[in-house]
């Protein structure tokens, strides 16, 4: 189970193809939008609604990921949607025996709790399991110090958390007929009698795993999509590559921000002073360039593990994918973070 850009969908096709691989029987419950990825790679599509999709590329909702406007009407307006959602999940994964889910498809936690199955936490990055090695990445960049570092974890996944703590609750009792979670319970982590384990897809050649994780907690290495074998590149961008020195890549996947035509238009500023051509990566809810020069491409998407290796480098917003398929391609990477990125 997973919600969100095709970042957070991408890496679950690919574990789900390996798990399929290893004899499994798997479904992949995610946004309607994602359906056709889904079933392409040959993964059991489980429906769930796209409307947080729809709403997180209106202006409200890029207002609110940039930390602007009325965050209290932004979540008023989230949470029937949430409930929606929260019902699709609950229906979906009837007869499953495990569930393996990103922190943002909320219920998978509640669900596996109900049904008495397994549940697994998964994502690319070290968000949930506390350390003293580092802080929580939502946090700050600043070592804190053993201590702190831990207590950020704390502190931050309860903050996550509380938004939507009160919808969850309903629903728990409503339809799943299950108390309400004490407030000491943290879902992202469960119980000591049922604690939560965790799957990080990412490398640990990049990031270390700390010493204190629990055994619990592992880094897999990366969840790679490697390019369908059906897929074919643009003839309009075959000839773009071949007409001259590999190009940049510019892209910032869903956040690009209120503004895209703005940003878009920096980018060709900073690339014709450079003295570099360009491919600029439009995508769901990017970059938006009004004109563009000869020496620039748009490009509304392709798959990184074939494109970015024919590039001469990587601009992007720290996406744990986007990273992930810079470090493999073997470009310099610069990275223009955005919220938690």
């Amino acid at each position: 189970m997973t919600l969100g850009s095709r970042g957070d969908v991408e890496p679950f096709v690919a574990l789900g193809k390996g798990l399929k691989r290893a004899g499994h029987e798997v479904a992949l419950c995610t946004s309607v939008s994602f359906e056709k990825m889904v079933t392409r790679h040959g993964l059991t599509y489980a429906y769930v609604n796209d409307e947080l999709l729809k709403l997180a590329g209106t202006r409200e909702g890029r207002s609110a990921m940039e930390k602007r406007g009325n965050p209290f009407r932004f979540i008023r307006q989230v949470r029937p949607i949430i409930r929606q959602t929260l019902d699709e999940q609950w229906a979906a994964v009837q007869g499953s025996e495990a569930i393996l889910y990103h922190p943002k498809a909320l219920g998978g936690y509640h669900i596996a709790e109900k049904l008495r199955i397994p549940a697994i936490l998964g994502l690319p990055i070290p968000l949930i399991t506390p350390t003293r090695a580092f802080p929580i990445p939502l946090f700050t960049g600043i070592n804190l110090g053993g201590y702190f570092n831990k207590l950020t974890y704390k502190v931050m996944l309860r903050l996550l958390a509380a938004p939507y703590r009160g919808v969850i609750n309903r629903w728990r009792t409503e339809m799943l007929g299950m108390p309400r979670m004490p407030i000491w319970v943290n879902e992202y982590a469960g119980t000591s009698d049922r604690p939560v384990p965790v799957l990080y897809g990412y490398s640990p050649h990049v990031v270390p795993s700390p010493d204190d994780w629990p055994e619990t907690t592992k880094a897999s290495g990366y969840w790679f999509l490697d390019t369908p074998t059906e897929w074919q590149p643009p003839p309009d961008l075959l000839r773009f590559l071949d007409k001259g020195n590999p190009p940049v890549y510019v892209g910032f996947g869903s956040a690009a921000g209120l503004h895209p035509e703005k940003l878009a238009n920096v980018v060709i500023a900073a690339l014709v002073q450079a003295g570099q051509r360009g491919v600029i990566a439009t995508g769901w809810g990017g970059l938006a360039p009004p004109n563009l020069p000869g020496d620039k491409f748009q490009l509304e998407t392709a798959p990184h593990a074939w494109l970015f290796p024919r590039m001469a480098g990587v601009i992007h917003h720290g996406g744990a994918g986007k990273t992930a398929a810079g470090l493999r391609a073997g470009k310099p990477s610069l990275v223009c973070p955005s919220l938690g990125d």
